[in-house]
């Protein structure tokens, strides 16, 4: 007999998948996937790539910077930014922002670098001038990069890039400024050159509406000299090697062909509906998120994981949960019983959060079929929570009209 719990998963109506990544993958995008591969020789795999690289640059908002890319995921791309820029022994500044910042951390501790922090403020974004008194006190220069997480999916907080580079700045200190952009592309602004990042790194998985697999790194000129004088080896995450214009060298071997005819449509969708208008969707969904989730914690079981409005985050919601709510059982209910896939908390938060995304193509009327499905869960889990929460979402989403 099938497992009673996978028996939703056979139905024909698809199940909402509203994790921060992966995320819903549009019809387009599966479509393009779908095609043949193209002979290495062929001219259109050419095109193909020069479109990719084209269209991401221009989300990332740089003239400047290489667009380099790996058939890899988002940590793959920290890897490649560890390997380039940090030779063994060297030091860089990991500002403190939650789960993946410091994940980041212990990547580059792995591979043989030296990572100072600056302290985590629980629900709260990564402190500038934490950086900018950490750089003062680094006066022999040892600290190669800064990096920073734009938006953290754990704790639900996207921080200030340009604010980062203004403390650099006032610090007259050297570092590079390396952000991870994964979570963020396509759903809040990113504005490279204009805020002085030297390097960003992105993946497909998010909202950018690919499945995962495929990650990328823009780098400037400056880090691209920092990272030519590292002795480190390195060969499959070499930048300097994939600046090439030889196909074969610039993917290091094959190109993942599919995820990049993928890649070429989301890019397109992307552009048509228009950066900004995109930026404007996220912000609406994600205001609609937050004022279910404040109508569902006036009973107290519940509440927004990140206190400061200006820093929630338009690609996903934290919630934190009460002492003797079974977070694990709310997803298994919402997932099994309502075709509603959401997230939960991850290292010191596991079991004590869960987390709506709501990045990549979404709308209104998907968000708020995901906040139905999570409050008939809710309910049937037996938490309490306040009344009002889709009349609150609607008219979240009626004010940004």
């Amino acid at each position: 007999m099938k497992d009673a719990h996978l028996a939703p998963m056979d139905l024909a109506s698809p199940q909402l998948l509203h994790t921060p990544g992966p995320t819903y993958v549009p019809d387009a995008v599966r479509d393009a996937m779908g095609r043949l591969s193209l002979d290495l020789s062929d001219p259109r795999l050419d095109t193909l790539v020069r479109d990719c690289e084209t269209g991401l640059a221009a989300l990332l908002g740089t003239r400047e910077a290489d667009v380099l890319m790996y058939a890899a995921n988002g940590h793959g791309a920290w890897e490649a930014a560890i390997a380039n820029l940090v030779a063994p022994g060297a030091e860089v500044l990991v500002a403190g922002s939650g789960f993946f910042a410091e994940a980041w951390a212990l990547h580059v501790e792995a591979l043989g670098g030296v990572a100072r922090r600056t302290p985590i403020r629980p629900g709260r974004a990564l402190d500038p001038l934490a950086i900018e008194t950490a750089l003062r006190a680094d006066t022999a220069h040892r600290i190669v990069a800064v990096f920073a997480v734009q938006t953290d999916t754990a704790s639900g907080a996207t921080s200030d890039l340009a604010a980062v580079r203004r403390a650099l700045d006032r610090s007259g200190h050297p570092a590079l400024l390396v952000a991870d952009v994964i979570a963020s592309l396509g759903a809040t602004p990113c504005r490279m050159d204009e805020w002085g990042v030297n390097v960003a790194i992105g993946g497909s998985q998010k909202a950018l509406m690919l499945p995962p697999g495929l990650s990328f790194t823009a780098v400037d000129a400056r880090a691209m000299a920092v990272a030519r004088a590292n002795p480190t080896p390195r060969a499959y995450w070499d930048w300097d090697k994939r600046k090439s214009p030889l196909l074969y060298r610039k993917f290091c071997g094959t190109p993942p062909q599919g995820l990049l005819m993928g890649l070429r449509a989301s890019l397109a969708l992307l552009r048509n509906e228009g950066h900004d208008a995109v930026h404007a969707r996220h912000r609406r969904v994600a205001a609609m998120v937050h004022a279910a989730v404040a109508r569902w914690g006036e009973a107290g079981a519940l509440a927004l994981h990140v206190t400061e409005p200006a820093e929630r985050s338009t690609s996903v919601t934290t919630i934190s949960v009460a002492d003797g709510v079974d977070v694990e059982a709310l997803r298994l209910t919402a997932r099994d019983r309502y075709q509603v896939a959401v997230a939960g908390g991850l290292g010191p938060h596991a079991g004590r959060m869960f987390r709506i995304g709501h990045l990549g193509a979404v709308h209104p009327g998907m968000i708020l079929g995901a906040l139905g499905g999570v409050e008939a869960a809710l309910r049937d889990c037996g938490i309490a929570i306040g009344e009002g929460a889709l009349h609150g979402a609607v008219e979240a989403a009626r004010e940004r009209d």
